[in-house]
């Protein structure tokens, strides 16, 4: 038996010290990947982003528990994100691109109008609306909105007057 194999086990059958083993590698080696996928990955929440984190979290649980082989499941946790970084470099370098991998804004009010088809396209109510003003913005009303926009990330985005207010979480 190799020291490989005595710290961090074989298949399934592990003890609890070569799991621990394998979640602090885990760990250490899922920083490392984070890091390398860049910021954004993390930080805007599409649905673009949201991939890697649930596709990281299922593949590296897997040389956890010892259900793939550890290196095999490193390998796929790589390959991961180094797809996310090559197409997050492509739609920055290419609208059409982004566009496909994260669409566009949907406005949903302008011009001193509510635009139901596009609440309707963005799963957003008039009542989902008026909390998301409430909430953001602190007002009862439209008044002194110029555009409410759901951003390509989900988010509700507002312009008042000539200066955007952020969006916030």
């Amino acid at each position: 038996m190799t020291q490989f194999q005595a710290l961090f086990g074989d298949g399934t059958d592990l003890t609890p010290a070569q799991m621990t083993c394998r979640a602090i590698a885990i760990f250490v080696i899922a920083l490392a990947l984070i890091r390398v996928a860049g910021r954004r990955s993390f930080g805007m929440h599409s649905a673009f982003d949201n991939v890697i984190t649930l596709l990281l979290g299922a593949v590296l649980s897997r040389a956890v528990v010892g259900a793939s082989p550890f290196g095999a499941t490193i390998a796929a946790a790589g390959a991961i994100v180094l797809l996310h970084r090559v197409f997050a470099w492509l739609a920055v370098r290419s609208h059409g691109f982004g566009y496909l991998l994260k669409g566009d804004p949907i406005p949903v009010y302008e011009n001193g109008a509510v635009i139901p088809a596009n609440l309707y396209r963005s799963l957003i109510s008039r009542r989902d609306l008026n909390e998301e003003i409430r909430v953001r913005l602190h007002r009862d009303s439209f008044v002194g909105i110029d555009r409410i926009v759901v951003e390509r990330n989900g988010e509700v985005g507002f312009v008042v007057g000539d200066a955007p207010i952020a969006a916030g979480k």
